[in-house]
Order: C-alpha cells, then sequence, then structure tokens
C-alpha cells in the first residue's frame, strides 16, 4: 500500500502547479482547525456516490478521477459502500497510475471515505442474509444486537474491520479522513445514552487508528442529523461530538471534520439557528467555527436538481452564466464551508464542474443577500 497522507507541502505544490484556478481563491485553507489548518484543499470536491456496480462504470470513474486529479481537484470523496466497494476500487487505481507515472504525489491528495453500513463486496450476492451472517457474524465481526434498522453499525470492532478493507480498496497505508456514515441512524433504535456511549466507542477506537497510522483525521458524515430541529429524534448536537472527542482523546482529539448536504434547497448549515452551547445558540458553520471543525458540503447538485429552473435572483447575485454553475458558486462561496461534493461519474463532468472555480467565490457580504428578505 502506498505511504503517506496529505500535507502543507504537498497540497501546497499541487495547488502552486494550477495559477488560474489559485489565483481565482479555488484553493482554501480551514484555518479554524487545529492541524488541517496548513492543508490547501480544493473548493471542489469529486463525489463517486452514484452509478451502477459494473465494470464500463468503473473505467468511467477511473478516467475521471484521473481527469479531476490532474485539473485541479485534490479533494476525493467516497464510501465502502458506494457501489458494492468499486468507488473505492477506482479511486485507488487512479491515484496508483497517476503516482506510477509521475504526475501525482501522495502527499498532494485528501482521500475521504466512510463506513457504517453493511456493503457488498463487488456485486450483489445471491443471498444477501447469508453473506453477512457468513462475512461478519460468523467471524465475530459483528453482533447482530449491534445493528440498527438491519443494516448499520458503529461498533469498534466492525469499523476496524471496514478501515481495513478500505485502507485495501484504495491501497493507500493511511486513509486521510474516515467518517462515520450517517451515524443518526442509530437514533432509530436506541436510546441517546446508549447512542452517546456508541459514539464514544467508535471515537476512541478510531483516535487509536489514528495513533496506529491508518487514519489522519476522523468525523461523522451525516445526511439529516445537522440539519434538523433540536428536537428531531434524529438531531446530533456538534457541540456534544466535540465533548466526547475531548472526553476520548483530551485537547489533541482528530475528530475535525463534518460532512452534509448543503446547497441552495438544503440552507441549513448556515440558515438554521439548531446548535446550542450554554444559553447561545447558532448555526451548524458557527458552531463548527467555533469548535474548530471543518464542513465538507455534499449533495452541491442535489442529483442534477439544481442544474435549471432557479430564481432569478440566485443569478443576479452570484453572477454565473448556467444554474448549474450558479448552484456550484452558492456552495463553494458559503462561509465557513471548506469543500463541495460534486458526483463525477465521467471525465466530461470535470470540465463542465470546475468552471466556477476559475471566478472568485462571491463575497460574504453578497452571498448573504440570497437570505435576506426584500419588501414587496
Amino acid at each position: 500500500m502506498l505511504p503517506g497522507h496529505a500535507t502543507a507541502a504537498g497540497t501546497a505544490r499541487y495547488r502552486d502547479r494550477f495559477p488560474n484556478l489559485r489565483d481565482a481563491g479555488h484553493f482554501r485553507q480551514a484555518e479554524h482547525v487545529p492541524g488541517v489548518s496548513q492543508l490547501w484543499l480544493s473548493s471542489i470536491g469529486l463525489g463517486t456516490y452514484l452509478g451502477e456496480p459494473s465494470d464500463a462504470a468503473d473505467q468511467s470513474y477511473i478516467a475521471a478521477i484521473e481527469t479531476g486529479l490532474r485539473s485541479g481537484i485534490n479533494v476525493l470523496d467516497t464510501a465502502i459502500n458506494y457501489r458494492h466497494q468499486r468507488s473505492e476500487r477506482n479511486i485507488g487505481t487512479a491515484i496508483k497510475r497517476l503516482m506510477d507515472s509521475g504526475e501525482l504525489h501522495r502527499d498532494e491528495v485528501l482521500v475521504c471515505t466512510k463506513a457504517g453500513y453493511l456493503s457488498f463486496d463487488g456485486d450483489p450476492p445471491a443471498d444477501p442474509r447469508a453473506y453477512f451472517h457468513r462475512e461478519y457474524v460468523e467471524t465475530r465481526v459483528l453482533d447482530p444486537k449491534e445493528l440498527a434498522g438491519g443494516m448499520h453499525c458503529m461498533s469498534p470492532a466492525y469499523l476496524e474491520n471496514q478501515i481495513e478493507r478500505s485502507r485495501r480498496n484504495l491501497g493507500l497505508e493511511t486513509i486521510d479522513l474516515f467518517y462515520i456514515h450517517n451515524p443518526e441512524s442509530q437514533l432509530a433504535d436506541v436510546s441517546r445514552e446508549v447512542f452517546r456511549q456508541r459514539l464514544k466507542d467508535a471515537f476512541a477506537a478510531l483516535e487509536k487508528l489514528v495513533k496506529a497510522g491508518k487514519l489522519d483525521y476522523y468525523g461523522v458524515a451525516t445526511w439529516s442529523a445537522f440539519r434538523v430541529a433540536d428536537s428531531s429524534r434524529d438531531y446530533m448536537d456538534l457541540f456534544e461530538l466535540a465533548n466526547i472527542a475531548h472526553e476520548v482523546a483530551g485537547e489533541h482529539h482528530r475528530f475535525r471534520f463534518i460532512q452534509l448536504p448543503f446547497n441552495l434547497a438544503m440552507p441549513e448549515a448556515y440558515g438554521l439557528v439548531n446548535q446550542r452551547t450554554g444559553k447561545e445558540k447558532m448555526s451548524l458553520l458557527s458552531a463548527a467555527t467555533r469548535l474548530g471543525i471543518a464542513v465538507m458540503g455534499s449533495a452541491t447538485l442535489y442529483q442534477a436538481r439544481l442544474t435549471q429552473g432557479l430564481p432569478d435572483l440566485v443569478g443576479s447575485v452570484l453572477g454565473m452564466k448556467t444554474d448549474a454553475d450558479n448552484a456550484i458558486q452558492f456552495s463553494r462561496s458559503a462561509p465557513g464551508l471548506t469543500t463541495s461534493l460534486i458526483g463525477m461519474g465521467r471525465k466530461e463532468h470535470v470540465a463542465v464542474n470546475l468552471k466556477p472555480a476559475l471566478t472568485n467565490p462571491t463575497p460574504p457580504q453578497e452571498w448573504k443577500r440570497l437570505f435576506t428578505r426584500t419588501k414587496e
């Protein structure tokens, strides 16, 4: 497996190979995040969620990832369950090819993956229940009592097993960033107290893997937890998560990233005041800045729903030529957001989606006009 991880020197070297993108503010640092603050990360990242688990899709993804890495994208996002482990393997193949050709160095790219959901391997088995029982229950990797909804687990043994598989799939000794995938799904089955203990046990296991050199940072990747009211069943409090990390590893903990959807249709990270510390309430983005945590935004184009039909105000404020470009510009310009993730399963997607990166992010005061009500 390839040694190393993303570094300040490596990501700066990568940034400087793309002076037009660099000068337009495409690369940024999460200056408020301890340890992460020196990394130069692309404002647009490449996601690998969608697509069939087929050989043809594999080749298309590999070409897209190689094109992205050659074009100024140094944040790659995947998960072990994406396309039944194929997406991780596609990233591993693309990185190795570019490193073998001398076009890329390991320390120039941030590779992010996730685990939590049960995953097939390559193709769906004929008997899924028998597969999971043989693969995980009989080997004592997983206790069925630890499953939520019959499909989600975040026990230390299970996460460690999945991380080992991910390292092999990616061909990397060290995963730059590992997320617990949608941990809020557990709250449908267990109490808040049990949930907190499961998170604490998971964080403790991940800190050990950081010390072992298998991970560099960890976090949680969510769908709903940070976008709902604090009274909702699947709500998570970022201050509470940070407290758990402190309990486990003190002020030098490596819980330094979170991921959630952020786009024109789902702007809650900025617009919803649902995080609390003491008597003070604030938005998720404000809380993350306060806590020293970087925020990655997923679903930037909301699976192409935001590529047409946007209100005229959006274009007048953001200034891009197309609705898709305006949607990307909206997300990558959000104050406090590090990277906006876009699924790119074909190399043609890369050039199209990188167009907004040639323009400086919209200034905060202009961007915030989209949240200001005007008098009729």
